[in-house]
């Protein structure tokens, strides 16, 4: 039996999130807000989190760095029995710090720093492929993922040994790729799921169908579009779906895409079908938006379940 049912590699971070920010200053020295708070975050630490509240045997392989705030992730990691042998932790690289404004819809602006660049090349871990049943790339065009010669080595390593790979996207923000420089790859995701900026951004398109049609000529086998407010949309070379969003307060968005993955992840890799994998993960995007945090929202499966039955959704899980 693998060690793992999911190993996620990607970048992890300290958020310091500051809600209700106003942009008239009091003073020539200062800004006023409604709060600040400090909380780990970053793709591979939210999904992580996720992943094993939902019951799963998970990993990380992520880079921190010797300092404060890489121990505070750290500890938050194993608090959560995420395993954390693999994480990296080099002398001469910070834990990356991203301020996040969130506006009273939830809706974010975030600011990254050049800690944000380090690709720690997970493709030299493969111990990683070989103990478990599925990755999590977070995120394709961001670091580590934004070498094609990267990405290529880590989905081809899990190929290798039948892992099933899911690969979230982000904007570019230091270094700029495009569809056509992951060419070799993209056919050898299972998953690929990109917000909605994020697709239009790179297909050019503005209909979801139409930006899941480019997505699946380069060779995805299954395209998920995160629609925020308006829900997911799925398509492959079989069907395609929408699904509508929950009706809820969102207090802030910060972390609902991984927690959305996470969901995923967690009824695929148990044999749900798409569409019941998909409310899921609706709902744990939903439930991730209605506390400050990405890794604070989401309590376990069956709060899952839960939320899925007040809400009046069937659900199989």
């Amino acid at each position: 039996m693998k060690k793992y049912d999911v190993v996620c590699i990607g970048v992890a971070i300290m958020d310091s999130i500051i809600r209700g920010f106003d942009p008239e200053p009091i003073s020539a020295a200062g800004f006023r807000a409604e709060s600040g708070s400090l909380n780990v975050g970053g793709d591979a630490v939210n999904e992580a989190v996720a992943l094993s509240k939902l019951g799963l045997r998970t990993a990380i392989l992520c880079s921190l760095g010797k300092d404060p705030a890489g121990d505070v992730i750290a500890s938050e990691l194993t608090r959560y029995n995420v395993d954390v042998s693999n994480v990296l932790r080099p002398v001469d690289h910070p834990t990356p710090i991203t301020t996040i404004f969130v506006g009273a819809d939830g809706n974010r602006r975030s600011i990254t720093n050049s800690a944000h660049r380090y690709n720690f090349h997970p493709e030299q871990y493969p111990q990683v492929f070989t103990d478990t049943r599925a990755i999590v790339m977070g995120s394709l065009f961001r670091a580590p993922f934004d070498d094609p010669a990267v990405i290529r080595s880590v989905a081809a390593a899990a190929r290798a040994q039948g892992v099933m790979i899911f690969a979230d996207t982000k904007l570019p923000n230091f270094r700029r790729l495009r569809l056509e420089d992951l060419a070799d790859t993209l056919p050898i995701i299972d998953f690929l799921t990109p917000n909605e900026d994020e697709a239009r951004f790179y297909t050019g398109k503005e209909d979801p169908g139409e930006m899941a049609d480019v997505l699946l000529e380069t060779g995805v086998r299954n395209v998920v579009i995160k629609l925020g407010s308006k829900g997911c949309y799925f398509k492959n070379r079989d069907f395609a779906l929408h699904v509508p969003a929950f009706g809820i307060d969102a207090v802030d968005a910060t972390g609902a895409g991984d927690n959305f993955m996470a969901g995923l992840v967690s009824e695929l890799i148990r044999g749900g079908t798409v569409p019941d994998a998909l409310r899921v993960a609706s709902a744990c995007g939903a439930i991730c938006t209605t506390v400050v945090g990405a890794c604070a929202g989401l309590e376990s499966r069956e709060q899952v379940r839960r939320f899925l039955a007040d809400v009046g959704k069937a659900s199989t899980i």
